[in-house]
């Protein structure tokens, strides 16, 4: 089982292919395999790296009594730094994209090029987005710890298709899939994790640090205010691009991954121009 010491944990991985590095971060509650079907598509042409979020998967937890997402950067930096990686193009979705969108703030020199996809910036734009990324998060905790996070997640997934229309999930078997598969998170994890998004609006992000070219992405079908942060975070990055993907919810990478792997797949080609014109000179042979 291929892991790399990360500061405090045992970071799990997988490394696929061979080219210019991207590394994909996973949502909250899933793991690095969320990110296969990109893996399968782009590892002939890059080299692939998709990890375990500390909490979550065979990375699992650590002894540390909260968590936040600039932790989860700065392990992050800690797993390039063990894998010899200098310069990379990082794509996360949701939690992922919190962290991907701090990590590229916070060290530029290291990203070549950036993805965020179902994702949000810290700044709150509304009562009713607190009260869904903040206290309906924090919510949730007791719950879990009464009667586990799968069957408190099933209710939010309900909660949500009723008051932000049907599809703003997606295709939610895929996620009940992961979960079955994957090893179970301890509920003292999720805690940890929960509350560290939970206070991300507390983040300071410099975003015109963020000088790669970067590309936002989300559903199509995403509730209301995840749109809106969509919107908000192409306006704060300089140059930036943003796409909806057609019959997408909250995992679009899922939902659509043939429209969502092109995407990304034209970001690269921006990122690492040299290598995208060896790769078309290839397939004109």
């Amino acid at each position: 089982m291929p892991t790399v010491r990360t500061d405090d944990v045992e970071t799990y991985y997988e490394r696929r292919g061979d080219g210019p590095p991207v590394v994909f971060a996973h949502g909250a509650i899933v793991d690095h395999s969320q990110w296969d079907p990109q893996l399968d598509a782009l590892s002939d042409d890059y080299e692939t790296i998709a990890y375990d979020v500390r909490g979550h998967g065979r990375t699992g937890g650590s002894p540390r009594g909260r968590y936040s997402v600039d932790l989860f950067a700065d392990d992050l930096g800690a797993l390039l730094d063990a894998l010899d990686v200098e310069r990379a193009v990082i794509c996360g979705l949701s939690t992922g994209g919190c962290i991907a969108q701090v990590f590229a703030a916070r060290h530029p020199d290291r990203v070549a090029g950036l993805v965020l996809a179902d994702t949000f910036a810290p700044e709150l734009l509304s009562r009713s987005e607190w009260l869904q990324r903040s206290v309906m998060l924090r919510a949730t905790v007791p719950f879990v710890r009464l009667v586990g996070y799968e069957r408190v997640e099933r209710a939010m997934v309900w909660l949500q298709e009723r008051f932000s229309g049907e599809g703003v999930s997606g295709d939610y078997e895929q996620i009940e899939r992961i979960r079955e598969t994957g090893p179970k998170m301890e509920t003292d994890e999720f805690a940890k994790v929960i509350r560290a998004v939970a206070a991300f609006h507390r983040t300071e992000i410099d975003f015109s640090a963020i000088t790669a070219p970067t590309l936002v992405l989300y559903g199509e079908h995403e509730a209301p205010f995840m749109r809106r942060q969509a919107l908000k975070l192409a306006a704060e990055i300089d140059g930036s691009k943003i796409e909806a993907v057609p019959g997408g919810g909250h995992a679009s990478n899922l939902d659509n991954p043939d429209f969502f792997t092109g995407a990304v797949r034209e970001l690269l080609a921006e990122a690492y121009p040299s290598d995208a014109t060896e790769l078309a000179g290839e397939s004109g042979e």
